[in-house]
């Protein structure tokens, strides 16, 4: 029961569409900018960094926060260590889904990067923190957001299963991350087509719109 609650409560938190309410709040309806992507990489677009930076923060703000919030108050009742596993990951797993496939909007939300790395910096933020490394790294060195995320994503059930150990709790993180990351790269591939043909435009190559 405590697993299905957190799932839920995850859930809700992710769909919140923190970019569509901030750009609403100046009178820009971010549907409608650029790639009508909710996240803050189409928020950038706008030409304000202040609301894209806020986007960011607050996707992934919302995906950490429903891990923390099953972890101190559903975690407690948890029946063995295994159960309380499970609703961790289902608080993030929920968080995720909620960003990208957000009831409210028909399905249609964010790519998830900024609330996967929320999720997990909250699940381990060793392996969060290498996530962001990872991107950093790809995004300077080829100045491509989408294939930075991509690279990311792809590494982050290595160090999740290196990292939690090689038994049934490094699986289980790892699997947890392997599904996030395929959900990532699902919502990438139009990106990934892009980058196959050589059209996906780098960082700081596109004029904002508004």
């Amino acid at each position: 029961m405590n697993f299905l609650i957190a799932t839920v409560l995850g859930y809700l938190l992710g769909s919140i569409p923190f970019g569509l309410l901030l750009t609403r709040a100046v009178g820009i309806d971010i549907r409608s900018v650029g790639s009508g992507n909710i996240g803050a990489t189409n928020v950038l677009r706008t030409g304000n960094r202040w609301l894209a930076a806020a986007t960011l923060l607050l996707d992934a703000g919302k995906g950490a926060a429903a891990v923390l919030i099953a972890r101190y108050f559903l975690v407690p009742g948890a029946e063995s260590p295994l159960a309380a596993e499970f609703i961790v990951y289902g608080a993030g797993i929920g968080a995720f889904f909620g960003h990208v496939f957000p009831v409210w909007l028909g399905f249609k939300g964010g790519k998830g990067v900024a609330t996967y790395i929320g999720v997990l910096l909250a699940w381990n933020w060793v392996v969060g923190l290498i996530f962001c490394a990872v991107w950093l790294l790809i995004a300077v060195a080829r100045r491509f957001s989408s294939l930075a995320a991509l690279t990311a994503a792809a590494t982050a059930p290595i160090f999740a299963y290196t990292l939690a150990g090689t038994d049934m709790q490094g699986f289980t993180f790892a699997a947890a991350c392997a599904l996030l990351s395929f959900v990532l790269y699902f919502k990438h591939w139009q990106n990934i087509r892009r980058l196959w043909n050589g059209t996906e435009p780098k960082i700081g190559s596109e004029k904002p719109k508004a």
